[in-house]
């Protein structure tokens, strides 16, 4: 079975690297021939600090959707038409937005240094904060705050692009249109109903909507009415649900049909 699981919320919490128990759940799952792939908002680039090495060859779903990233290497992106682009970019200055603005790998960033994505935000140095006038193609923005959040949010539905907004953080995060976690799962040819999804949060709706089986983290309303399960946003309780399904499918594998005598 393949188990695509998020991060934030859902198998990492408050921005710390997966935890001993969280890895040795995930091992256990790949050891028994389940795939698992990693379906975040994150671009590939912050993915990587937050598992272990050994993890850092499977599949991953980047930005919503917009970047997918197989065997440790990213084969497609899917970045913002430079029309709309052009558009967002001048929302983000008519509005005087605090803003990340991903490439394909490097990004901008004008936010607080004490803002919670800031310490998620390319721990290793792996890229450069550039201008984002100095950006090869937008893949994904985030707007932290801005002046007239209301105004902005209405300009911006306005926009074809698939927007979410996070409550919680009060966050606005923008990906290109048509484009989501179930597309990227499509573009790793994985079919519906092909895997059980782990979520908490609006970005995971498309994949729950596909799913043979999903599992809402925490109470968000919507996953919560479209999930087939759903466990506290705890870690322990979802270390506990990967171990509960895992034996779940054990115990089906080792079920044998008994032919009756005619």
């Amino acid at each position: 079975m393949k188990f695509i699981f998020d991060l934030d919320g859902t198998i990492c919490f408050k921005g710390r690297p997966l935890s001993e128990a969280m890895v040795r759940a995930l091992d256990a799952l790949a050891q028994k021939g389940h795939e698992i792939v990693f379906a975040s908002a994150r671009p590939i680039r912050d993915l990587l600090p937050v598992l272990p090495p050994h993890m850092h060859d499977w599949p991953m779903i980047g930005g919503n959707g917009a970047f997918v990233a197989i065997g440790g290497r990213i084969v497609s992106t899917s970045p913002f038409d430079r029309t709309v682009a052009e558009e967002i970019l001048k929302l983000l200055r008519t509005y005087e937005a605090e803003y990340l603005v991903d490439s394909n790998w490097d990004y901008a960033y004008t936010g607080s240094e004490e803002h919670p994505i800031r310490r998620n935000l390319d721990p290793e140095r792996r890229a450069q904060n550039l201008p984002v006038e100095a950006l090869a193609e937008i893949v994904k923005v985030v707007v932290l705050r801005s002046r007239d959040g209301e105004r902005m949010l209405e300009a911006l539905r306005k926009l074809p692009i698939v927007l979410y907004r996070h409550g919680a953080e009060e966050i606005w995060d923008m990906s290109p249109n048509g484009v989501d976690k179930w597309t990227g799962l499509q573009a790793m040819g994985i079919a519906p109903r092909q895997y059980i999804a782990f979520g908490n949060d609006a970005n995971d709706v498309a994949l729950f909507k596909h799913a043979l089986r999903s599992v809402c983290v925490g109470d968000h309303a919507e996953l919560s009415r479209l999930a087939t399960e759903r466990v506290a946003s705890a870690e322990e309780h979802v270390v506990r649900k990967i171990q509960e399904m895992l034996e779940e499918h054990q115990a089906s594998n080792n079920t044998c049909p008994v032919r009756l005598k005619s």
